[in-house]
């Protein structure tokens, strides 16, 4: 028996999240008494999952799987949690692990709590806490399932290095034709950015920059802070930047350590998305937006008088620092 975790991948690379569930697997481990077991996929070397608490992996080599398929995977990885005889499979809480996660525990015939946001309250029963309503709040979730499957929120627990060493094992699940029944004929990606999943600090921009000729100033202080950018609703339905940086309750979720949003009202729909954030700063011009309510920083001012100076002092820091 051990703890299975499915680390994900890309290029051939581990995400963040993956060390992350890497981490957090091997904590629950530790509880039950038992190892930690990862299935990789198309990674060529997996050893440095080693350095996060993961015992096994079953890597899979297998060209069908090159681009994410739901279905696919989440048979993948049932057969490895039967393999391993897992109680208990941890997954991100990526847009790619919440299309799987369900599957996987119809397969497994588990139950499944997403948005996990710390270890387990008690292994017997087997609670964990989440968030609700939108990070609003939180709930306790006991599971009576023989396997449960969890889904670990970005950023919720970070990475934890563990001295030690992974052996590694190639597995080759059965797969069919029916796992591929929906194909995938083009991914369109940004490959030159920081991606708003893996950021630690997002820089969002609204219609307060008052056009698109004005981004730049998003980007430039995204460059000093290492950051992923981002935007509201209203900025990518006029076309001033590409859906993909849409963030908010219809967009993507961000659970960043830093969100910084500059020009931003804050409309309901914009922080249900956030929420899960550690540190909302909010520059904006209007002292009675609807977002400072819910910064932890709030900045009353003219962006494009605040964010140069902001950008020159942080440049002026890290050159001191460096």
């Amino acid at each position: 028996m051990s703890v299975l975790v499915y680390t994900e991948s890309e290029g051939g690379k581990f995400k963040k999240a993956a060390f992350e569930v890497a981490s957090y697997a091997k904590e629950v481990a530790n509880m039950l008494g038992t190892t930690v077991t990862a299935v990789s996929i198309n990674v060529g070397d997996a050893s440095e999952l080693g350095t996060y608490g993961v015992d096994k992996v079953l890597g899979i080599n297998n060209d069908k799987l090159a681009t994410f398929n739901a279905k696919a995977y989440a048979d993948a990885i049932k057969q490895a949690a039967e393999k391993e005889d897992a109680k208990v499979v941890v997954v991100s809480s990526s847009a790619d692990s919440k299309f799987l996660a369900p599957l996987l525990a119809v397969n497994l015939n588990a139950g499944y709590a997403s948005n996990v946001v710390a270890l387990p309250e008690s292994a017997s029963p087997f609670k964990v806490k989440r968030t609700a309503f939108t990070n609003k709040a939180f709930n306790i979730t006991e599971m009576s399932t023989d396997v449960k499957v969890i889904g670990l929120s970005n950023n919720a627990f970070g990475l934890k290095e563990n001295s030690g060493a992974a052996t590694t094992e190639t597995f080759e699940p059965s797969l069919s034709d029916e796992d591929f029944a929906i194909t995938v004929t083009a991914v369109d990606k940004a490959t030159d950015k920081v991606s708003i999943a893996d950021a630690d600090v997002v820089v969002s921009g609204g219609r307060g920059l008052k056009g698109p000729e004005n981004w730049h100033m998003i980007e430039d202080l995204a460059n000093v802070l290492g950051a992923a950018t981002a935007c509201s609703k209203p900025v990518s339905d006029m076309g001033w930047r590409p859906h993909s940086e849409h963030v908010g309750q219809t967009g993507k979720p961000v659970a960043s350590n830093l969100y910084i949003a500059i020009g931003v009202s804050g409309a309901i729909q914009h922080l249900a998305g956030i929420n899960a954030s550690k540190v909302k700063v909010v520059i904006n011009n209007d002292p009675e937006a609807p977002f400072f309510k819910a910064a932890d920083y709030g900045i009353v001012g003219d962006a494009f008088e605040v964010v140069p100076k902001l950008i020159e002092k942080l440049k002026e820091f890290k050159s001191n620092n460096a």
